[in-house]
């Protein structure tokens, strides 16, 4: 078993700097309401844990965010990989039997017995399927539906990879109108520089990037 680690992540300096010359501060978002915030948890099976040093190393924040927000009133979403049979784009890409793999990588049977073992779903909580690599593409995915339901207009990213699903999800979620911050410490790739570079595009064109610390932060402001 692989020992956990966390990522070095960081933006430059010139890139905090450029936002605020543009809107006047670092961060976009100042605020959170708990009622209309999700944290999407994306991929976190065990497909992804077998050489998953920092996939281990991101439980311990995403569980901490995911019962403070639901002690807040806000909404869990944990987003699986689905099957669906690889298209003949996908398996010229891939090829045949890394496409496999892929279209495997979400397990069989319940959703809730899929997810990696060290989280706890709430009753509460939703449990849905892509397949797509972004939890936000139209018709590839239950979840904005359900988060339209409940009134979400913010959304809290972590999971796996960062630099495939975690980003594509943060993109498609910015084009629908959600307000999007990706958890810097809650989101893992298998290096340092990828997840960086997701960052860094991410907090410049789509979204606010915040560590744990700082959104538990903002929730408690809510209730002081």
């Amino acid at each position: 078993m692989t020992t956990p680690k966390l990522h070095d992540w960081m933006i430059e300096e010139r890139e905090y700097l450029r936002q605020e010359s543009r809107r006047g501060k670092r961060h976009a978002y100042q605020h959170l309401t708990p009622a209309k915030t999700a944290l999407v948890v994306v991929d976190m099976v065990p497909f992804f844990f077998t050489d998953g040093e920092y996939e281990r190393g991101i439980v311990p924040q995403i569980s901490t965010l995911a019962d403070s927000l639901r002690t807040a009133g806000g909404t869990v979403a944990w987003v699986l990989p689905g099957s669906t049979e690889p298209s003949a784009v996908t398996i010229e890409f891939l090829g045949e039997e890394v496409a496999a793999q892929f279209n495997a990588s979400g397990g069989t049977g319940p959703l809730r017995d899929r997810l990696w073992h060290e989280f706890t779903v709430h009753d509460e909580d939703l449990l849905v399927e892509k397949t797509a690599a972004s939890a936000f593409f139209p018709g590839r995915c239950d979840l904005p539906g359900l988060l339209t339901e409940r009134g979400i207009d913010t959304v809290l990213i972590t999971g796996t990879v960062a630099n495939v699903c975690c980003e594509s999800t943060a993109r498609d979620a910015s084009t629908l109108g959600y307000r999007v911050l990706m958890v810097a410490d809650g989101v893992a790739a298998r290096r340092d520089k990828d997840l960086n570079a997701t960052l860094h595009t991410v907090y410049r064109t789509f979204g606010d990037v915040r560590p744990t610390g700082e959104i538990l932060a903002l929730l408690a402001s809510v209730s002081q």
